[in-house]
């Protein structure tokens, strides 16, 4: 949801960049973005050089303390609700695969107001270690009741092409989250698009549509 359907990833850098100064531990922005969509407890090892267990605490809690002044900034990415609207109309399931706390998860699904269309969602209490392990797709597989070959996956980071390849599944890239369209690629998302609404004006051509019951 973060950088796919939600425009929070640097919202993301932010909170974490603030988390990170308080506890005295300078890392650079760019750096923190370019872990954003890792597992939240695997960033902060990498990014505090697996420091003590005590400080790694306080840098999650900071996370969220300082993510939370800035969520009344949270919008639905261009498209978003159009595109997750269209998949259900395709006849399709619409399973949020998300690692975000359960606090988190509800205001981004407060701000994509799609509840009528959602089937079901995931969040960082489904496993011990989200994205890039696959085991937070397999979990949203699990409760559409299908394979990975009966579904696909919309990311925006490394990291969830990465999780997308280990459970199997077809992955679609998005460019909202901030990441090169060469990385992604080479993370193996394919065919990518910019945001929401330009994979919305190319459903059709996709896996996605090809999926739907009617075709």
């Amino acid at each position: 949801m973060d950088g796919t359907l939600v425009d929070s990833s640097y919202l993301h850098v932010y909170a974490w960049q603030r988390a990170f100064d308080a506890e005295g531990v300078p890392v650079a922005a760019w750096h923190i973005h370019r872990c954003i969509g890792m597992d939240g407890s695997k960033l902060v090892r990498t990014l505090s050089n697996e420091a003590p267990a005590e400080v790694q605490g306080r840098l999650s809690d900071g996370h969220s303390r300082y993510y939370r002044d800035v969520t009344p900034l949270l919008a639905p990415l261009t498209g978003a609700r159009e595109l997750l609207c269209r998949v259900a109309d395709l006849g399709l399931q619409v399973v949020l695969a998300s690692s975000a706390p359960d606090d988190e998860l509800r205001q981004l699904l407060k701000v994509l107001d799609c509840d009528d269309v959602i089937g079901a969602t995931t969040s960082s209490h489904d496993v011990d270690t989200a994205k890039p392990e696959p085991g937070i797709l397999q979990v949203a597989l699990d409760r559409a009741g299908v394979d990975a070959n009966r579904a696909v996956f919309v990311g925006d980071a490394v990291w969830d092409a990465h999780a997308a390849a280990s459970a199997g599944l077809a992955c679609i890239g998005l460019l909202s989250g901030g990441i090169a369209h060469a990385e992604l690629e080479a993370a193996g998302a394919s065919p990518i698009f910019a945001d929401p609404r330009d994979l919305l004006e190319h459903l059709d051509s996709t896996r996605i549509a090809a999926l739907a019951p009617s075709r």
